[in-house]
């Protein structure tokens, strides 16, 4: 019988197999499709998901709701955005790694906004299967003399991403492989989900201290508030970054939602331009801001400092929970 969360232990994906590209391989009735760009999977119940091996970046996940057999889109890609490996992709789910936003650790000062992990090619590990419940798909990315060049320390990030009925789960896994050197980094996922942004709204942010990335001077964007609403909405310009968040969050707006549920992931982002500032961006849709909210679970406030040899694992698992359709 299937859990309640069937893809929450970010442990569970150990490697059966090591298969390459161009071909299709069958584990439990589950089809997991790569190719020289991208990996494909298909869950016989309908729900499927597509992953860039560029920035190992999820551009589609398809699944029905409990109540409704009527599969649909779960995330938002803008029409505009590059999806030939030219710059990190414009919707999906960016993997932000080693900082986020512009750099601001001393030893990240040559990093472009977000970090590298978005922008560069990942390589396809391996297709693990841990039980009849889903499917998983393991990425890797280590140094490279690009990388080298702008980040010194050594590393190797592992990303699973698990597909089941009604979920779909990302484990980034950060591992430091020195002996004597300490890795300080960020991580977030940067999660835009396909939404109306007119009547979405995220819970469980009551009473959480965050900062406001839309004030007008950068003492107020400094400046600590507490949040009072108990479903806060993006109908406005919204770019706000919550502290100790406590990493189990519904997203919900009439007939569907989402519930989300994190690892690790201290911090929570949520994100709507509106047309204010998403009119300025060059690779949105017009009017794309409508149609989506990214609520982005990260470690972002501080920085974590993984020791010689340690490892860290950062997860989140999005359930659909909702029952009316959508178009996609």
């Amino acid at each position: 019988m299937m859990s309640k969360h069937p893809l929450s232990n970010p442990n569970h994906c150990q490697s059966s197999t090591n298969n390459r590209f161009s071909h299709l391989i069958f584990l439990s009735n589950m089809p997991v499709q790569t190719s020289s760009d991208k990996i494909s999977l298909q869950h016989p119940k309908g729900a499927s998901v597509e992953i860039l091996l560029y920035g190992a970046s999820v551009v589609s996940w398809k699944a029905p709701s409990p109540n409704d057999s009527a599969v649909a889109e779960r995330l938002f890609v803008s029409s505009k955005a590059s999806l030939d490996g030219s710059k990190p992709v414009r919707g999906g789910i960016p993997v932000v790694f080693p900082a986020f936003g512009p750099p601001t650790h001393p030893e990240h000062l040559q990093l472009p906004q977000h970090g590298f992990a978005r922008s560069y090619v990942w390589t396809y590990d391996s297709t693990v299967m841990d039980n009849e419940a889903g499917v998983s798909v393991r990425l890797l990315l280590e140094p490279n003399d690009e990388i080298k060049a702008i980040f010194k320390k050594a590393f190797q990030l592992t990303y699973v991403v698990t597909l089941a009925e009604h979920q779909l789960s990302t484990d980034l896994h950060v591992t430091n492989p020195s002996t004597t050197e300490v890795i300080p980094f960020q991580a977030l996922f940067h999660t835009y989900y396909r939404a109306p942004s007119a009547d979405v709204v995220v819970k469980s942010l009551a009473g959480l201290k965050y900062i406001d990335k839309t004030a007008s001077t950068d003492a107020e964007r400094s400046t600590l508030r507490t949040e009072t609403r108990s479903e806060v909405d993006v109908k406005q310009y919204t770019d706000s970054v919550y502290e100790d968040a406590p990493q189990s969050y519904e997203v919900i707006w009439p007939g569907d939602g989402l519930h989300i549920k994190t690892k690790n992931l201290k911090d929570l982002v949520v994100w709507n331009p509106q047309a204010e500032a998403g009119s300025k961006i060059g690779d949105m849709e017009d009017g794309g801001w409508n149609n989506y909210v990214c609520v982005e679970p990260g470690h972002v406030r501080g920085f974590i400092e993984l020791q010689p040899g340690k490892r860290w694992i950062g997860q989140q698992v999005m359930t659909v929970v909702g029952g009316g359709k959508r178009s996609s």
